[in-house]
């Protein structure tokens, strides 16, 4: 059952790196029209699947986050077996919804769309922070990833109940270890970390560009 257990957890870090390179670059020139082009939802919904299963090693802390994405990551999967070719490009989802009016709604799948980005944010800049000091304080590293990525976008209730369950962060070394695997040093797990974070950020700056187009990034919560 051990040996079960640390084989999952490289796969979930070397899964999510595995995932990300295959999913080509969308190259956006100025200028152009971003409702031409192409987001696969099915790659980029089990990115944020083993995305959540990293979230998962921080604990309780993170069980609130957890099930925003569990959520929207059901909603944009349930749209897309209603028409699987036709929702196979995310842009598609968001181009209906504008349409319809629907975009801005909560239950809408472009605010799925929006908080998936947001909560990968989050994850991104969680693991910049152990790359440069693996062993810092670990409520510290999880509540400044917070404040950069989500809380300008959270409302009180978010924001109040995240500082509650801060207080159950696990401290960086039991972080870090449900991370490596047995036969696993500190240094190929930093190296794993960083090719993580070089797929990440390419695709969330685009991202960030089609929610801006859309005029979704602006959004916030309750």
């Amino acid at each position: 059952m051990k040996r079960k257990r640390e084989t999952e957890k490289r796969t979930e870090l070397s899964s999510a790196i595995e995932e990300l390179s295959m999913l080509a670059k969308v190259d956006i020139p100025a200028g152009e029209n971003l409702t031409t082009t192409h987001i696969p939802t099915k790659p980029f919904l089990h990115v944020c699947t083993l995305i959540l299963q990293v979230l998962d090693k921080i604990g309780p802390t993170m069980a609130v986050l957890r099930q925003d994405i569990y959520q929207n990551i059901q909603r944009l999967e349930i749209l897309c077996e209603s028409d699987p070719a036709k929702y196979s490009n995310l842009i598609e989802v968001l181009k209906k919804e504008e349409s319809e009016g629907n975009a801005r709604k909560n239950s809408s799948c472009s605010k799925a769309f929006l908080w998936l980005t947001r909560s990968m944010d989050f994850m991104v800049a969680l693991l910049q922070r152990l790359v440069k000091d693996p062993w810092q304080n670990m409520e510290q590293v999880v509540e400044e990833s917070y404040n950069l990525t989500l809380k300008p976008w959270h409302g009180w209730i978010s924001s109040a109940a995240f500082k509650v369950a801060l207080k159950l962060v696990p401290d960086n070394k039991t972080f870090v270890s449900l991370l490596m695997t047995k036969d696993q040093s500190s240094g190929n797990l930093k190296e794993d970390m960083q090719t993580l974070i070089s797929l990440l950020v390419p695709i969330l700056e685009e991202h960030h560009s089609i929610l801006k187009f859309y005029r979704l990034d602006r959004l916030k919560s309750t």
